[in-house]
């Protein structure tokens, strides 16, 4: 499946700059995209939007940004996250901060946006839900921010396969599992009566085959809407994204999906991506891939990667680690062009007091009186502290920020299973 979480040393963002300016790799590359998609049940939206301003009226400063939402239980969480999602990321980014701070902050806006999202789609009372998978491309940096079951992946133009999304099926996932059923939900296969059990396993109430998505009110809210965060550099030498919805993923490997796509320009690849998942399983599902080129402007056609061999178990961490070396031998090295993808953030924890921690990325960019998720403005001392309760003495003082305020205390209250909610059948068909 996916690359799992490991202790690792992050790059600094200033020193991957200062490698840039030594070494005048400082244009931008060109982003190139593609998408296809069958569909089903008419409930996987795109979002495709290049070219993007972080300073207004300054084309330098670019970014692009591409989503899949696959919805289920009808398509109204699809809708409201592919209209809302970047919005609400990007008012979770203080103003006024320069590029490398910009980037930095990126993961934290992500947890951010994505709560902000579930909590104002939840107070519309639909029960729809949705999966995402979102990505925001800044020069030669992804960052992806994942719920739910679609993927991400990454091929270099070195020859690496990189996953850079997790998958929240309760069915393979442990952690997320343990993580329901101490909020309080249950976790089980549906329950056909007289003792026999099918189908994948569930969290109930609800039916829900997914620990992670936006939307779901009617599963339980320890169904979260945190999302998985990887944070990527690539060389110069650019690579090529897929993202897509699991009517791929449950037909093919990452290993085939890149090969038999390979130097098809981008529209061709995810139609033929598509077209080999429906040849293995058929139309069982809405079916959607959209294929992203990352290369310097130059270069016409999408570089090709040398032979391979093949990869030995999907676990194999291929990302490039930065050692804990003393910050003059680290400026001897650090000033070579990179030939892999460079890793330096990763975190999939659910809980908001690790994600909003104030000590990340860069301790001055919360504003002192707004809500870390939904942005609002708080009083002096309405304000809940978001490591208020915790039983971790090594966490921050409670009374140190970032602060939310009481609605979305609430919220993580009820993410966390500390306040009842949801009501459902264990004989429900099931929402996804």
């Amino acid at each position: 499946m996916l690359s799992k979480s490991v202790d690792h040393h992050a790059v600094p963002l200033s020193v991957l700059l200062k490698r840039e300016l030594a070494n005048e790799k400082l244009e931008n590359p060109e982003i190139l995209h593609g998408q296809a998609s069958q569909s089903k049940k008419g409930e996987d939206f795109t979002f495709l939007k290049t070219e993007c301003q972080r300073v207004l009226g300054d084309g330098v400063t670019t970014y692009s940004v591409f989503g899949l939402f696959d919805g289920h239980n009808g398509s109204a969480a699809a809708i409201y996250s592919k209209e809302n999602l970047l919005n609400n990321v990007l008012g979770a980014i203080p103003p006024d901060l320069n590029r490398d701070e910009w980037v930095a902050a990126l993961p934290r806006a992500l947890v951010a946006g994505f709560v902000k999202t579930d909590k104002d789609f939840q107070e519309r009372a639909q029960t729809s839900g949705t999966t995402v998978t979102f990505v925001i491309i800044d020069g030669w940096v992804v960052t992806v921010a994942s719920v739910g079951d679609s993927r991400c992946i990454l091929e270099s133009a070195e020859g690496g396969i990189y996953y850079l999304s997790a998958d929240h099926r309760l069915e393979c996932n442990e952690e997320e599992r343990e993580r329901i059923t101490s909020s309080g939900g249950e976790v089980g296969r549906l329950n056909t009566g007289g003792g026999t059990e099918i189908g994948p396993l569930r969290c109930w109430p609800g039916g829900l085959c997914l620990s992670r998505s936006i939307g779901d009110m009617d599963v339980g809210e320890f169904i979260v809407p945190v999302p998985y965060v990887k944070q990527v550099k690539l060389s110069s030498a650019g690579g090529r994204l897929i993202i897509s919805s699991d009517g791929v993923w449950d037909a093919l490997s990452a290993e085939t999906a890149f090969e038999c796509c390979r130097g098809m320009p981008m529209d061709a690849a995810a139609s033929q991506i598509v077209k080999e998942a429906l040849s293995v399983k058929g139309l069982r599902d809405d079916t959607t891939c959209i294929v992203i080129d990352i290369q310097l402007p130059e270069k016409p056609n999408p570089p090709q990667p040398p032979p391979k061999k093949q990869v030995k178990g999907v676990f194999k961490s291929m990302f490039r680690k930065k050692s804990s070396e003393s910050s003059s031998q680290v400026d001897k090295e650090e000033y070579c062009e990179p030939d892999v993808v460079e890793e330096f953030f990763e975190e999939g924890s659910a809980a908001l007091s690790e994600r909003l921690d104030s000590k990340y990325p860069i301790c001055n960019i919360f504003k002192l009186f707004m809500c870390a998720v939904c942005q609002v403005e708080i009083k002096p001392g309405e304000g809940v502290s978001v490591h208020a309760g915790s039983a971790d003495s090594r966490k921050v003082r409670p009374w140190d920020g970032p602060f939310l305020c009481s609605s979305c205390q609430e919220k993580k209250e009820a993410m966390e299973g500390k306040r009842p909610s949801g009501d459902g059948s264990r004989y429900s068909s099931g929402s996804e």
